[in-house]
């Protein structure tokens, strides 16, 4: 029940957060001294616990007329932090359990794929729980003749929104219950199950290399910042389009029922074609693949906007829209360890700051979350979006069609263009594994 535009500072003022603790945290990663469980797998089991507690407390609703704002501000930027101590060294572990190039693009290839998995079954549960719900939409006064829309409104607000809003209340935080358990349960599967190679790199540089020197390193490496913002404008594109579909299928399309299935079409075909991306670089290499890959959905982004309301046509497109989500989920990542790998033969002396390369990739996920939620909210809020209104004026419809289809196009067009300066293609790739095969 909080204001959008206090949502939007919300989001905003968390992903500013991350752009503090993501750096700090990967430097304090690479400073870690050895432990019998590894360098860093205490940040993982130690953060977990604390992940899970601050994840549930983001969804529940305290019992307090003023203050919530600061409430889910406090919670939404602990939880950050604490997924950040999780998600950068889950990240660099690719970086540790292997040297060679293949190994670490087969694990990256099937850690993508589990994740993915891991947004369907998230999707789901969340999906599920919560729809079983039966939340009423409230109609417009314009919807309403004029002698009873007052009474008409009355009655819907008080027999059935107290009610349902108690009962959504209850299934989110069920939701929760559910996911934070298996956030610990698969935290302790990777603990269990992984180790650490002591002899595939070292995480420690032999002299202490201050935060700001590592961090004037690693952001002067031409290659890294190209992908990066390569890697930044798909994100955005996607997860603009998948923030903003359920909105779309429901009000554009007039497919209320169907927004859940169509969502999860969008994770599982993501999901199933990640294996075929893994083969497609192997053959043609990761900068065709990533081409080929991210731009298949643009036509199928415009297609959905330009026909009349369609559920096949729909589904078509959700499957379509998830084959390239697939590739822009695995392939900068892919293509992360081959920019260390380059980092290295041009700075041999420097060490220990894989963890840093990670952290700024973990925040520039988290920052592309962050910023589309927050287009989303106030580009709709804008437009006069009413809140579980059974339909929209047309002014949100046109908005969502931009943020679903013109907006994702450009920032896809515009993020493969900055992917053609990315220097290091297969040729350049071999270099590196020879000379680093050399200097070992």
């Amino acid at each position: 029940q909080l204001d959008p535009f206090y949502a939007s500072i919300i989001l905003f003022v968390g992903r500013a957060w991350d752009a503090i603790t993501d750096p700090m945290v990967g430097f304090f990663i690479s400073k870690t001294p050895w432990t019998r469980f590894g360098r860093l797998m205490p940040w993982i089991i130690f953060s977990t616990p604390f992940a899970v507690i601050s994840y549930f407390l983001i969804w529940f609703v305290p019992d307090i007329s003023r203050g919530q704002v600061m409430w889910y501000l406090i919670f939404y930027c602990l939880f950050q932090t604490l997924v950040t101590c999780f998600h950068v060294p889950y990240s660099a572990l690719t970086m540790f359990i292997s040297r060679e190039q293949s190994e670490r693009d087969s694990a990256t290839a099937y850690r993508m794929t589990v994740e993915v998995l891991g947004t369907v079954l998230g999707t789901a549960i969340q999906g599920q729980i919560v729809g079983k719900v039966v939340t009423p939409c409230i109609q417009s006064p314009p919807f309403i003749s004029e002698t009873n829309s007052s009474a008409a409104l009355r009655d819907v607000n008080m027999t059935h929104y107290t009610g349902s809003l108690t009962d959504t209340r209850n299934a989110y935080m069920v939701a929760a219950g559910v996911i934070g358990g298996l956030y610990i349960l698969c935290a302790v599967i990777l603990s269990v199950g992984v180790r650490e190679k002591r002899e595939s790199s070292k995480l420690q540089s032999d002299e202490p290399v201050s935060f700001f020197r590592g961090l004037k390193l690693v952001m002067n490496h031409g290659a890294y910042i190209k992908l990066i913002t390569g890697f930044l404008f798909t994100s955005l594109a996607f997860m603009l389009l998948e923030g903003n579909f359920a909105l779309f299928c429901t009000y554009t399309l007039g497919f209320r029922n169907e927004f859940q299935n169509i969502l999860l079409a969008i994770m599982l075909s993501a999901t199933l074609t990640i294996p075929f991306w893994q083969w497609f670089l192997t053959c043609f290499g990761k900068k065709t693949a990533v081409y080929v890959g991210i731009s298949s959905a643009v036509p199928f982004l415009i297609v959905v906007v330009v026909l009349d309301s369609n559920l096949i046509v729909t589904y078509i497109v959700a499957v379509a829209a998830g084959i390239s989500v697939a590739a822009a989920f695995l392939l900068p990542w892919s293509m992360l360890p081959d920019v260390i790998d380059d980092f290295k033969l041009q700075h041999p002396d420097s060490r220990g700051h894989e963890a840093i390369f990670f952290s700024f990739y973990v925040f520039f996920t988290k920052f592309t979350s962050g910023v589309s939620l927050g287009i989303s909210t106030l580009s709709l809020d804008f437009a006069g979006y009413q809140t579980r209104g059974c339909s929209q004026p047309s002014e949100v419809n046109a908005t969502l069609k931009m943020l679903v289809s013109a907006v994702p196009v450009g920032l896809i067009l515009l993020g493969l263009l900055l992917f053609k300066l990315y220097p290091i293609d297969e040729e350049k790739r071999r270099e590196n594994k020879k000379a680093l095969q050399d200097l070992r």
